[in-house]
Formats: C-alpha cells, sequence, structure tokens
C-alpha cells in the first residue's frame, strides 16, 4: 500500500514540475520567436530600404540622361547582397529601365507605386519581401527602385531557433525530472507515512501508532502535528470508552447473576406457594366431598350449596394458581425457537375444541400453512388462549364463525384470531391484556383474566406486539406480530 501511495505522489510531483517547465519553456520559447520574427523582419526592411536609397541616389544622372547601362551597372553591385533576388529601375510611366535578377529566370514584375504621400512602400509575401522607393529629383518622380528579398534566411533562422528550443527544453525537462527526485524526499515521503499511518488506525484500530516529525517547519509538518494530536485524543477517548465498556460488561454481568437469582427463587417460591396453597385446597376439596357423600342426608338444600360453593371456589383457586404459574413459566422459561406451522395448531385447538361440544355450529375458516420461526411451547399456549376465548366469548350465539389468518403488511406478517361474538367494549381495550382485568363477568362469561396477559407476554419475549379491535356484540379481532422480519408460507383457506 505504501509504494502504491509513493508512486503515486511522486509521479504526480514529478509530472506537475515537468508540465509546468516546459509551459514556462514554451511560452518563453513563443515569446522570444515572436519578438526575433518582428525584430527581424524589420531590420530587413531597414536594410533594403538603405540599399534602396543608395540605388536611388546613383540612378538620378542615368534616368535624366536616359542611360539604363549606367544604371544596370549601379544594379550589379547588388550581387554581394545574396539575399537580393532580383531588383529593377522602373520609370515613372511604369517601364523598365534598367533590371538585376540573380538567377535568369527571375524577372521584374509589374510593381505598384507607393501611395501617395509616400515615398517607400513594402509587402510581405509568402516567399519573399518587395520594397519600392520613389526616385526624386528637385520635387520630381523619375521613377522606382524595386528590391526583392527572398525569406529563406528567415525559414533557416526559424528551424535553427526551433532545434535550440527542442534542445533547451529537453535539458530543462530532465533537470525538472532531477530537481523532483531531490525534492520527494521532503515533500512525498512525509505524506506517504501519514498515509500509511491513516491505514493502520483505520484497518487495525490501533490509535497508539504516530507519524514521525519532520525537520521542516511548514504546512506538511502542521498537518503530521495535528494528525498526531488526533491520534492522541482519539486514544484516551478511546480507553475511556473501553474501561466504561468493561465497568458495564461488569455491571450487565452482576445484574444478570442477580436475576438469574431472583428468577430461580421466584420459581421456588411460585412452587413453593403453589405447594402450599394446593395443600389447604385439596383438604378443603376433599372433606366438602366426603360431606356430600356421607352427610347429605344429614344436611338440608342450604347446607348442599354451601359445600358446592366451596367446591368451586376451590376449584376456581387450583385454576388460578395453575394460571399464575403458567405466567410465571412463560417470563422466565428458556426459549427455542424454530420454524413451526402456526395454521396446524390452529386446526388441532379447534378440533379439541369442537370434540369438547359437537352440538355446537362453529364455523372455522385457516390457511392450509402459515410458517413462522419461535419458540413452540410458547405459540401453542398464545394460540391455545386466543382459540379458547373466540370459542368461548362465541358460546351465546347459534351460529358462530372463528377465523385465523394472516396478512403481509410492509413486509411485516401480522397473524390474526377473528370471531363474531360477544366482542367489547373498544373504550377498554388497554384493560384486556392486564391480569386479572375481565370486561365481562364470570356469570356471563368464566374466566379469571390471566389468558391475555400470558398471550402478551409470549408475544413481548418474541420481539413482537399484539393488539385488539372489536364493538360489542360485533366480534372481536386480536392481531399479533411474531417474527416481523420473516416471510410467509400461505395456501388457500380451508
Amino acid at each position: 500500500m505504501a509504494v502504491g501511495y509513493s508512486r503515486s505522489i511522486s509521479r504526480k510531483l514529478t509530472v506537475m514540475n515537468m508540465l509546468v517547465s516546459a509551459a514556462a519553456l514554451l511560452l518563453a520559447c513563443a515569446a522570444f520567436f515572436a519578438y526575433d520574427q518582428i525584430t527581424f523582419r524589420q531590420s530587413l526592411v531597414r536594410t533594403l530600404s538603405a540599399q534602396a536609397q543608395i540605388i536611388g541616389a546613383n540612378s538620378i544622372s542615368a534616368l535624366i540622361f536616359n542611360d539604363p547601362q549606367s544604371a544596370t551597372n549601379t544594379l550589379s553591385a547588388l550581387k554581394s547582397f545574396p539575399n537580393i533576388a532580383s531588383a529593377g529601375i522602373i520609370t515613372s510611366d511604369q517601364r523598365p529601365f534598367a533590371q538585376y535578377s540573380r538567377d535568369a529566370g527571375d524577372e521584374v514584375l509589374n510593381i505598384p507605386a507607393p501611395p501617395d504621400g509616400r515615398l517607400e512602400a513594402y509587402w510581405f509575401r509568402a516567399t519573399h519581401l518587395v520594397l519600392v522607393h520613389s526616385i526624386v529629383f528637385q520635387g520630381k518622380t523619375l521613377g522606382f527602385v524595386y528590391l526583392r528579398a527572398d525569406l529563406h534566411e528567415l525559414d533557416q533562422r526559424l528551424k535553427r531557433y526551433a532545434a535550440i528550443a527542442f534542445v533547451v527544453l529537453l535539458l530543462s525537462l530532465l533537470a525538472a525530472l532531477i530537481v523532483s527526485a531531490l525534492f520527494r524526499r521532503s515533500v512525498a515521503e512525509p505524506i506517504v507515512q501519514l498515509a500509511e499511518v491513516a491505514r493502520a488506525v483505520s484497518q487495525d484500530n490501533n490509535y497508539s501508532v504516530r507519524a514521525a516529525p519532520t525537520a521542516a517547519q511548514d504546512e506538511i509538518a502542521l498537518l503530521i502535528d495535528a494528525f498526531n494530536n488526533m491520534l492522541q485524543q482519539i486514544q484516551h477517548r478511546d480507553n475511556a470508552l473501553q474501561a466504561a465498556h468493561d465497568e458495564l460488561e461488569e455491571r450487565v454481568e452482576e445484574r444478570t447473576r442477580e436475576l438469574v437469582s431472583s428468577n430461580r427463587e421466584l420459581e421456588a417460591f411460585s412452587y413453593s406457594v403453589s405447594h402450599d396453597l394446593r395443600g389447604p385446597l385439596e383438604v378443603m376439596n376433599g372433606f366438602s366431598y366426603v360431606l356430600l357423600k356421607s352427610y347429605a342426608n344429614q344436611l338440608d338444600s342450604s347446607g348442599k350449596e354451601c359445600l358446592q360453593s366451596i367446591r368451586a371456589a376451590a376449584r376456581r383457586m387450583s385454576e388460578l394458581i395453575d394460571d399464575l404459574l403458567n405466567l410465571s413459566r412463560v417470563t422466565t422459561s428458556v426459549m427455542h425457537r424454530e420454524e413451526i406451522d402456526l395454521s396446524s395448531y390452529a386446526r388441532a385447538i379447534m378440533e379439541e375444541l369442537c370434540r369438547t361440544a359437537p352440538e355446537r355450529n362453529v364455523e372455522f375458516v385457516a390457511p392450509i400453512e402459515v410458517k413462522a420461526y419461535a419458540d413452540a411451547r410458547l405459540v401453542q399456549i398464545v394460540m391455545q388462549n386466543l382459540l379458547e376465548n373466540a370459542w368461548k366469548y362465541t358460546s351465546h350465539h347459534d351460529r358462530a364463525r372463528i377465523e385465523f389468518g394472516f396478512e403481509d403488511k410492509d413486509g411485516r406478517m401480522i397473524c390474526f384470531v377473528k370471531d363474531d361474538g360477544s366482542g367489547f367494549d373498544p373504550r377498554s381495550t388497554d384493560r384486556l391484556f392486564q391480569p386479572f382485568n375481565r370486561l365481562h363477568t364470570s356469570a356471563e362469561f368464566p374466566g379469571n383474566g390471566i389468558g391475555l396477559a400470558t398471550v402478551r407476554r409470549i408475544i413481548q419475549r418474541h420481539g413482537g406486539e399484539v393488539w385488539a379491535e372489536g364493538a360489542v356484540e360485533k366480534g372481536a379481532t386480536f392481531h399479533f406480530i411474531l417474527e416481523p422480519n420473516r416471510g410467509t408460507e400461505a395456501g388457500r383457506p380451508v
């Protein structure tokens, strides 16, 4: 990882230095070329102008006396100037008077006269420079001097400068490469080391490492100091957090041990109370039974009724003890989750209820299969309580309908048990799941108010929730969620 960082930073620094150097040199060369071109052209024009003035002055007498040979001899002096390709003297009426040509095929062309008011004019062409100078004597224009200079020297000059610029650019880039290598240690290596420390911190969570400081007093040194200070603060906070975490774990373990001990004591107490309460109840129930069987003829109807009431109260007390023990067990018992079929539980419970009262006309509806991931024993208690309640609170109707099903809402499987029985007042919904709270009297429907409280505790232990909807004489629906994140598999109702 460090090698990759080093190569990346070094490459970037090297490329940056070379690009900056190359750009600066190219701009300098471009400016130098432009300046040289301008000065060379101006110098060439001045040289041709001086030559034209000399030739013009020497040709005045030849024009006055109409002596072309003398003018030709004057032009022949241009042989000593290799850049002059051709020259000529033209009369004021644009007739050739004398001419010079370095090459036999180069002839004087039709050259325009200088603009009015000017003695001289010049034109730069693609390959040559043309200059025309007026020959004036005593205020009268006698003719014009024509000079044509090749620009091949300018092209050669450009080629030489381009070669020099290329060599200078190459040497400068090489120097930039050497300078980058020299400064790499002071710039790239501290950053690479800082990146390596950051990698160790992020991957290993090791806040004790530190980046080595540099001797230079620059921004990189400031960055390294700030990074080390940040690591130091994180290390202190991490140590404090770890100490708090260890202390919390100790407290949790201590509270867990206390809770386990309390649960065991509570369970032992529950069984002890159950045993101690059942003993007197069994005595009461046994002696009342003996009185009814052996001394029935000595008791009047009021005495028999009292004994029956005693036996009924003893039975209710025994059932209440069983329900309280079940409530305690579902709170403290260990859960074993597995995949179960709620629909099969519901059908088995309803079949048993139908066998206890075959004369009742009850329609039961349930899907073929409803899968859930839960504790089988505890869910059996939930289904038992909900379906028995539905069975009980529809007993006053000639025809009844009980349904078990589910619905998928926002990816959650919501199961329900629905009946069309006596229902309840919606304003009393909060009291349904409280122990010993009943919305109907024992004379209307028997019970002790423990079943729905047991259901709620089982559902809460599964991490779900339970709620009810209903109205008086319009039935009730109990919804519950066992495993919010599990999917469902269901078939058609039966």
